[in-house]
C-alpha cells in the first residue's frame, strides 16, 4: 500500500486552516471601490509562516474551490464562481501562490532571517499584481486604476498585518512543531 505524503496531522491542520482563512474572510470593511478590506490575507500570511509553502498552499487552494463551488467562506458569507471570476478574483485566484512563498520565506527563516521579509514581500506583490491584472481586465480600466482602487488603500493595514502575523506566527509555528515531533 502506499504511503500518504500528508500526515494525519498535516490533513488536520491544512482543514483547521482553511476554516480559520474562512473565519477571518468575515472580518470585513467595504470600501467604495467594491474591493473590501478583509483579514483574509492576514491569516493567509499568518498560516503560511505556521504551515510552511506546502501545507499552507494547500490549505489555501482549499479555501479557494470551496468557495468557488458555492460554499459561502468568502467575505460577507459569499461563494460562487462569480465571485472568482468577479473584480476580485485575481485576488483570491493568487493567494494560494501568496501561500507558497510566504511560506517558502518561512521555511528557510532558520537558514536566514531575510528570507521571511522577502516572503512575505514577494507574495504579497505577487497577490497585488494579480489582483491589479484580473480587476482591470473585468473592470476595463487602466493598471492605475486598478492599482488606485485596489492596492493603494491597503497599504498601510497590509503592512501592519503582516507585522503581526510575523509577531504571531513565529512563536506558533516553533510551538506546533514541537509538539508534532513530541507526539512522534
Amino acid at each position: 500500500m502506499k504511503k500518504s505524503k500528508l500526515s494525519v496531522q498535516d490533513m488536520c491542520m491544512i482543514g483547521a486552516s482553511t476554516a480559520i482563512i474562512a473565519i477571518m474572510a468575515q472580518i470585513s470593511i467595504p470600501m467604495p471601490a467594491g474591493v473590501p478590506l478583509t483579514m483574509q490575507t492576514f491569516a493567509i500570511t499568518l498560516i503560511a509562516i505556521v504551515l510552511g509553502a506546502k501545507n499552507s498552499a494547500l490549505a489555501t487552494l482549499i479555501y479557494v474551490l470551496l468557495g468557488a463551488i458555492g460554499i459561502p467562506v468568502y467575505a460577507n458569507l459569499k461563494g460562487g464562481a462569480g465571485i472568482v471570476v468577479g473584480p476580485t478574483g485575481g485576488f483570491l485566484m493568487t493567494f494560494p501562490i501568496m501561500a507558497l512563498l510566504i511560506g517558502l520565506g518561512a521555511d528557510f527563516y532558520k537558514k536566514n532571517k531575510a528570507w521571511l521579509i522577502v516572503g512575505i514581500l514577494v507574495g504579497t506583490v505577487v497577490n497585488y499584481i494579480g489582483g491589479i491584472l484580473w480587476f482591470c481586465f473585468v473592470a476595463k480600466s487602466s493598471f492605475w486604476v486598478g492599482f488606485d482602487a485596489c492596492v493603494a488603500p491597503f497599504i498601510p493595514t497590509a503592512i501592519l498585518k503582516a507585522v503581526l502575523a510575523v509577531i504571531v506566527g513565529l512563536p506558533v509555528r516553533y510551538t506546533v512543531r514541537r509538539a508534532v515531533c513530541q507526539s512522534n
